[in-house]
């Protein structure tokens, strides 16, 4: 059997043959990205803070007068009414010092009537010189400072009586009681010490917070035109949202941390806010009308500025230079560069290119994603 050789040059050629004979590698598939429609809807300008519960009032309730403690007509906690009974301090010692003021002036009455009826009497006999003139003006004088008397024991029944109304201690304003300070049997003095109770009104409340010298001037524009709304969320998870109005814009700015200091009254009937409680506070100054809104995560940032990609009908992503405004919730509105209903990219950016041929999946809608709209953290 004889063997033949191929020479190496022709191996070579057959070698390059075959492998330019094998098949072009298979395109690359579409990337998958996620999409969002731009949707044209109303716009809140909300100014977002951190605020604290405070009461609508705090009362610290003391005595008027001094006396034993003889009676607590509530217990910790209770919710009062303004005027209910709150403690009743021994009042014997205020009742007999009325009756004795009540005795002096019946006692008084009696003589400065006989005082005014001889000087009536001695100004008739001056006329006819049957007394002397010093005689009837010593009368008039004694039946004068008599109703001086009078008017101080007038006055002095009046503070007694004022005293023994003051030995029962009523509820000044309606709220919630603390913690009980004084005990029945102590001595109580008006004026020194701890208060007997304090009481705090929680229905109506009031919420503290503060916006930045930036948010100022648009808070001061539409605070005078109506009852801005406010909305505090306490900072529990799960706890509900509470309605409420602007009541209160400070007159100066803080200039050591450059906020101004705002209230916003709640009416707090379910008592979901509490005094001392933090809460997160949005302020709603104006709603703008057919604003263009798109998810925040399709707004990119390249040398050029902000834009975001485009899936046109032939699911081609064009790049598209919109200039972007304020943030509405999760969401961003879009001042220039969209018109709404265009489709944009929300997620896969980073794996195409303009002009790219990509595949299209869904996003929540724009509507979906900004139920309680958000302007500024």
């Amino acid at each position: 059997m004889t063997s033949r050789r191929i020479p190496f040059a022709t191996g070579a050629l057959l070698t390059i043959a075959a492998a330019c004979s094998k098949p072009a590698p298979a395109a690359k598939p579409p990337a998958a990205v996620t999409v969002a429609t731009a949707e044209r809807r109303e716009a809140p300008y909300v100014v977002v803070a951190n605020g604290v519960v405070e009461p609508m009032r705090t009362v610290a309730v003391q005595s008027q007068v001094t006396g034993v403690l003889t009676a607590v007509h509530f217990a910790e906690g209770d919710e009062v009414r303004a005027g209910q009974p709150l403690f009743t301090i021994d009042p014997r010692p205020y009742a007999a010092a009325l009756r004795q003021a009540r005795a002096v002036l019946a006692r008084d009455e009696a003589q400065a009537e006989s005082a005014r009826r001889e000087a009536e009497r001695f100004a008739a006999l001056v006329q006819k010189d049957y007394v002397t003139r010093s005689q009837a003006d010593q009368a008039a004088a004694n039946a004068a400072a008599l109703r001086a008397v009078l008017e101080a024991d007038r006055a002095a029944v009046e503070a007694a009586r004022l005293d023994l109304e003051n030995a029962s201690i009523r509820a000044p304003v309606s709220g919630k009681t603390g913690g009980l300070l004084v005990r029945e049997g102590n001595l109580v003095r008006p004026g020194t010490g701890a208060p007997l109770v304090v009481i705090n009104q929680i229905r109506p409340t009031l919420v503290r917070f503060s916006v930045s010298e930036r948010d100022f001037p648009v808070v001061q524009r539409y605070a005078s035109d109506s009852a801005l709304h406010v909305r505090a969320t306490p900072a529990q998870a799960g706890a509900e949202p509470v309605e409420g109005t602007l009541s209160f814009v400070d007159n100066g700015i803080d200039t050591t941390t450059g906020t101004v200091t705002l209230k916003a009254r709640f009416d707090n009937a379910a008592r979901s806010l509490w005094p001392g409680q933090f809460v997160q506070v949005s302020l709603q100054l104006f709603v703008q009308p057919d604003a263009v809104l798109v998810p925040g995560e399709a707004v990119m940032t390249g040398q050029e500025g902000t834009f975001v990609f485009v899936v046109d009908e032939k699911s081609k992503a064009l790049m598209r230079p919109v200039t972007a405004g304020r943030p509405v919730g999760r969401d961003v509105l879009i001042e220039k560069g969209l018109k709404g209903g265009e489709r944009v990219v929300v997620d896969g950016q980073a794996r195409i290119a303009p002009g790219a041929t990509v595949e299209v999946r869904t996003a929540p809608s724009v509507a979906t994603r900004t139920e309680q709209p958000e302007a500024r953290p």
